[in-house]
């Protein structure tokens, strides 16, 4: 059974006296394990769907399932709870809490699950570690650069080990190295602690380091790429992903000295 799925599903919105259909009956199977990646132009309706998979919006018809669950049918309180257990998100524009310091913001997600002080500190920092912002802890956001800022986000995603990781744009406002370099962890992370990745991008390039893509246009899908055979970046080919153990991803090198 697909981790998550979506069952034609449409989305409308009402602006002013016209109804815009963002989504037209869309239909999409995701496997635990695999990277998506959903590609199209700015209005096409990939974040729409991005925000319909991970319960953020509610579809006027159809349904979504998520690790079987019919997520559309659960109220906000209980799609809260079950997004922090089970969801990581990363965002374009970072969407760190300015006052708190890093540490301070990849704790969130740990607080909100109740999760005691002292695990809080240790699980966060020690990601930050290995995303090599040990020097950066205690800054906020405010003091790191547009890199850091994601590595930061990134981390929070990931500090409460959920199944799904969803990015929107994620490269989007970073310059070419960072962007690999951040792809690249993405793609070690699917395959090395079988994760389900979800990213949306216009970007044909960033598109290629996922196994399938979804082309987009229209609030359609148009059709879907098995880009296994051609994924850039991280090459697996002759190791299974349940025969690597996550402690085995070498760490980051430090990013004190990154610079815009």
């Amino acid at each position: 059974m697909a981790l998550i799925e979506a069952r034609n599903v449409t989305k409308k919105y009402k602006v002013g006296s016209e109804i815009i259909t963002a989504l037209d009956d869309v239909t999409l199977s995701i496997e635990q394990g695999e990277f998506v990646a959903i590609l199209g132009t700015s209005g096409c309706g990939k974040s729409t769907l991005l925000n319909m998979l991970s319960g953020l919006e509610r579809p006027t018809k159809g349904d979504v399932i998520v690790n079987g669950v019919r997520i559309n049918k659960v109220n906000e309180k209980n799609m809260s709870k079950f997004r922090s257990k089970e969801m990581g998100f990363i965002f374009q524009q970072y969407n760190l809490i300015g006052s708190l310091t890093a540490l301070e913001n990849v704790m969130m997600p740990l607080t909100i699950q109740g999760v005691g002080k002292k695990a809080r500190v240790e699980r966060s920092k020690a990601i930050l570690e290995r995303l090599g912002l040990g020097s950066r802890l205690n800054n906020k956001p405010s003091q790191l650069s547009g890199g850091q800022q994601q590595w930061v986000s990134i981390a929070r995603s990931l500090v409460s080990e959920p199944k799904i990781i969803f990015a929107d744009e994620p490269t989007g406002n970073l310059d070419s190295r960072t962007t690999i370099e951040i792809l690249e962890f993405l793609q070690s992370i699917v395959r090395e602690q079988n994760k389900t990745l979800i990213m949306v991008s216009h970007d044909a390039e960033v598109a290629m380091y996922a196994d399938r893509i979804v082309h987009m246009l229209d609030g359609r899908i148009t059709s879907i790429e098995d880009n296994r055979a051609n994924a850039v970046g991280i090459k697996l080919d002759s190791v299974a992903a349940d025969e690597i153990e996550p402690e085995k991803v070498e760490s980051i090198p430090e990013r004190g000295t990154e610079v815009e």
